[in-house]
């Protein structure tokens, strides 16, 4: 089971360094989903989450006073290069890594997949994720408190339904799109709200 989630987060970098090796200079400036991030920004911050050990995210969090935010954004000063050509390098080296931070396994596979929308989708470029990847990050969000970037307080307000799987979270006034559009929709992403429909998509757009 750890195996299989190390491959699936590997095969999203190595996706991801595809899609970023087409793209030019003035792409890499364009905001990105991630609220205040450009492109250049969240890659930089998948560089730090990949490099990040337990011991290590426990330290940066102390010297940054609990506070994630601050602790986020230093680690995208620290790992965002000179250039874009010197982040994309920087990602690749730190692809195959399988360092984590305390957290759930499953979570590696939100940071790739979410983010990777976050590139994409302001971007115009497609990927098909594979299904297990989005399943599992959908269900780990829907597991884990907001406080701690999760939605699980949504488990008793909505039912999540795909329209791509078997797949059927919650309880509440039905919320139907694709489980790509709902994980995105659980995960903040205001922009992701136009891909769902139902009586619950109002619970969805308070968060």
């Amino acid at each position: 089971m750890k195996n299989d989630v190390w491959t699936m987060v590997h095969t999203e970098r190595a996706a991801l360094i595809h899609d970023l090796a087409r793209l030019d200079d003035e792409q890499w400036e364009v905001p990105s989903w991630c609220a205040g991030w450009t492109v250049h920004d969240v890659v930089a911050h998948l560089i730090d989450t990949a490099r990040t050990t337990r011991i290590g995210f426990v330290a940066g969090l102390v010297r940054a006073r609990f506070d994630f935010d601050l602790q986020n954004a230093r680690g995208v000063e620290r790992e965002r290069g000179a250039s874009a050509g010197e982040t994309l390098e920087r990602l690749r080296q730190v692809a195959p890594r399988t360092s984590t931070p305390p957290a759930p396994l499953d979570s590696r596979l939100v940071e790739e997949v979410v983010h990777g929308e976050d590139i994409r989708r302001p971007l115009g470029l497609v990927r098909s994720y594979p299904q297990e990847a989005v399943e599992r990050s959908l269900r780990l969000q829907l597991r884990t408190l907001a406080s701690f970037g999760g939605a699980k307080e949504l488990m008793d307000r909505v039912h999540l339904t795909a329209t791509d799987a078997d797949l059927s979270l919650g309880s509440g006034p039905e919320v139907t799109a694709t489980a790509l559009s709902l994980l995105l929709a659980v995960s903040g992403r205001k922009a992701a709200l136009t891909d769902l429909a139902g009586p619950g998509v109002p619970e969805l757009a308070a968060l």
